[in-house]
């Protein structure tokens, strides 16, 4: 659980909310049920509209990483790569086999079986780099899901302060549904900032760090994997990985 991300959401609505409170306001004058649906609803259906399937599926996969991510461990693939490559020197490519069978991680799985298939160096490279590349794209694809949302909802939230303006033009000659139109005409355009900004722009650029990350260390297994394919020594794979530690 990423408690430093949970903090940031807790500070960004507590500062939200001790302003208001600050400058006089109430807890229940920013709750409004019309702006929050038409918000809330009119950001998700515009989002869902432009978003293939496919990707938005990929979207609802990713968010939890938002709260939980994969940690790639770098320090234990570079051990791993290390110790690969000594089995190789042993027992030759074909020794990895059996290690390819128990490798859990559907890349490096990949990556050792086509070592042990024989497959030349650049090959290798070629085949590896292009699965990183699109793995990366259809993620990036995914977090535009959240991405687009941040932008539609400010939007959106003018579009519920015109309705709420609509509602207080009509009913100017009864004072008893002025109070109501101007709430959801304000507290709209509040949810339709706050909802972005807080929320859905924070969550795609996290989101955005994490696959970078994934892809750092996906870039890290494939330059072992070169090394083990090109007959390097072990320990000095394990200096030319050394960089990514940092």
């Amino acid at each position: 659980m990423d408690m430093l991300a949970i903090f940031g959401v807790i500070i960004a609505f507590a500062a939200l909310l001790g302003g208001n409170f600050l400058e006089g306001g109430s807890f229940q004058a920013l709750l409004n049920g019309p702006a929050a649906l038409i918000v809330v609803g009119g950001t998700l259906g515009a989002a869902i509209l432009q978003t293939p399937r496919e990707n938005l599926r990929r979207a609802l996969h990713l968010l939890p990483w938002t709260l939980n991510p994969p940690k790639p461990e770098c320090k234990k693939g570079i051990k791993d790569i290390v110790r690969w490559a000594k089995a190789a020197r042993k027992q030759g490519l074909l020794g990895l086999e059996n290690i390819a069978d128990r490798e859990k991680d559907k890349f490096s799985k990949k990556a050792l079986q086509m070592l042990v298939d024989g497959r030349e160096p650049e090959a290798i490279r070629h085949v590896l780099e292009n699965d990183l590349m699109v793995a990366e794209l259809r993620d990036q694809d995914a977090i535009n899901f959240y991405e687009s949302m941040g932008g539609y909802a400010p939007t959106i939230g003018i579009l519920g302060a015109v309705i709420g303006l609509i509602h207080v033009m009509q009913h100017l000659a009864d004072p008893s549904e002025l109070g109501p139109g101007i709430a959801i005409a304000f507290v709209a355009t509040i949810y339709g900032v706050a909802f972005a900004n807080l929320l859905l722009i924070p969550i795609a650029n996290k989101l955005r760090s994490h696959v970078k990350q994934q892809s750092q260390f996906r870039e890290l297994i494939i330059e072992g994997i070169i090394a083990i394919a090109d007959g390097e020594n072990p320990k000095a794979i394990e200096m030319k990985l050394s960089g990514y530690l940092h």
